[in-house]
């Protein structure tokens, strides 16, 4: 269904959804001024180059972030998550040079973030992280990007194990990315298992769990398992964008849940999902679901 490593799948229309709504999330938990930590379970190799070997075998990125990176008529949520990304293509380079555009111009797209890159952009130099992965490739990379940094710790092990040692966190604020790449049937269950755990040692945190949406019957159910063990609010937002293969495989879209979700997270993605399912729809049929239960 999915291949382990996320360099074959960045920038896809899954990470647009995942990381559009983790920015919105993270721009939350920052009004208040006591800091937080921020745990990530499947933390991947933080950045991935597109033009790579990886990334260009399937090119998902060219159905996803490609698809809004030069428009002028973003809204504003979509533009925020878009020009962290844009921000993210003007690294310095290997002559330690930072490109410098002139006013109005777009960097080319040559990179996307991972959850952990994003998170490092809008996170104050307070806050935590906390990031797992398990593949050891990745998790040195991860470390050579991150490393030094006495607020950030690279574990790798598996995240799934990893969080209950995460939670509750010191001081009390916490948010949880939980985004395995679901490759064996049996990380749903790990998924509910480890937040069902989570969530009785820290019931007030915030969990944000991403998940494919393919064809099988534990994708179409996880949501209702999480909405089983969430002792509060939640909320659940689902982005179809194609339609199965002609053997009814495919990744046809993705969804967000979240537990304890920002008040304001709702009205945003209603907002904006109508714009996703038009700039990124592959098939007419293209559309969204936002569901939610208030605290």
């Amino acid at each position: 269904m999915l291949a382990y490593r996320h360099a074959f799948h960045a920038g896809n229309h899954a990470d647009v959804l995942k990381h559009l709504v983790l920015v919105q999330v993270l721009r939350y938990m920052a009004e208040k001024d006591k800091p937080y930590r921020y745990v990530d379970t499947h933390a991947g190799a933080g950045g991935y180059l597109l033009k790579g070997q990886q990334a260009q075998k399937t090119a998902e990125y060219r159905e996803g972030i490609n698809r809004l990176w030069s428009r002028p008529d973003l809204p504003p949520l979509v533009a925020d998550y878009v020009r962290l990304v844009q921000e993210f293509n003007l690294q310095p380079g290997e002559d330690g040079v930072q490109p410098v555009l002139e006013k109005g111009m777009t960097p080319p797209l040559a990179l996307y973030p991972g959850s952990p890159s994003i998170a490092r952009q809008l996170l104050r130099r307070t806050d935590q992280m906390r990031m797992f992965e398990l593949h050891p490739t990745d998790a040195r990379t991860l470390a050579a990007h991150f490393g030094g940094n006495k607020h950030v710790q690279i574990f790798n092990e598996d995240g799934f194990a990893g969080l209950k040692g995460q939670v509750p966190p010191n001081p009390r604020r916490g948010l949880v990315l939980m985004d395995p790449s679901y490759e064996l049937v049996g990380d749903y269950g790990k998924v509910v298992a480890a937040l069902r755990e989570a969530v009785v040692r820290f019931a007030e945190g915030v969990y944000m769990v991403w998940y494919p949406q393919v064809s099988r019957v534990e994708s179409a159910q996880l949501p209702k398992r999480l909405m089983a063990l969430s002792p509060k609010g939640w909320l659940h937002v689902r982005l179809t964008v194609s339609q199965p293969g002609e053997r009814g495989f495919g990744l046809t879209g993705s969804g967000m849940f979240i537990i304890n979700p920002p008040w304001t997270l709702h009205a945003q993605l209603k907002e904006v999902m109508p714009f996703l399912v038009e700039t990124l729809a592959q098939f007419d049929g293209a559309s969204y679901v936002i569901e939610e239960q208030p605290a």
